[in-house]
């Protein structure tokens, strides 16, 4: 028996991996369009995960945001900043990469968060 849980496993991904209390995720957002519609799209996508799995946005630990454009930054910014609990920030890395997977994807976020008590 593994004490490592897999959910949403596929050949290439799985929609989270939990090892002990920490659970790992990664989102891109299923359309295309402002920075602000995908950020918010793969944000309510993390917090439906984030609920399955028995945590909550302000357990967050540590998030890693992929964007395209530096330009579209203050546009993510001001959704991630709305959508965080005050006081609950993690630490955070934003990188601009040169594309992702699909060229309409402007943002991809990978994220780990604590299980609740």
């Amino acid at each position: 028996m593994s004490d490592i849980e897999r959910h949403g496993v596929t050949a290439r991904y799985a929609d989270a991996v939990i090892y002990g209390d920490v659970i790992h995720l990664v989102e891109v957002p299923s359309s295309t369009g402002p920075i602000e519609q995908q950020t918010r799209e793969i944000l309510d996508s993390l917090e439906r995960q984030l609920s399955a799995h028995g945590s909550d946005r302000s357990r967050i630990l540590t998030a890693t945001i992929y964007i395209t454009d530096l330009a579209d930054v203050a546009g993510m910014n001001a959704v991630w900043e709305a959508w965080l609990p005050a006081g609950s920030a993690p630490s955070r890395a934003c990188v601009r990469v040169a594309g992702l997977v699909d060229p309409g994807w402007r943002i991809e976020i990978a994220l780990s968060a604590a299980r609740k008590p």
